[in-house]
């Protein structure tokens, strides 16, 4: 098992374990229209696949939301 920080909770994962099996196992929501940063650096999803995370690393899940003033 290995140590991985996601949106600032520290959560055990069995590792190997790419960008895409995180999103799965994580339930997120809406995953065509999620963003993701692993250790601050944004992941293309065409990377997602390839993206083999290791103990430590930091990913966030990121929604951008449509609005303004009116």
């Amino acid at each position: 098992m290995a140590k991985i920080y996601v949106n600032g909770d520290a959560q055990e994962v069995g590792l190997p374990l790419n960008v895409s099996e995180l999103i799965k196992q994580s339930d997120v929501q809406q995953p065509d229209m999620v963003s993701v940063q692993v250790n601050e650096e944004f992941a293309e999803r065409e990377d997602w696949e390839s993206i083999q995370l290791k103990e430590g690393d930091k990913v966030d899940f990121l929604y951008f939301m449509g609005g303004g003033a009116r």
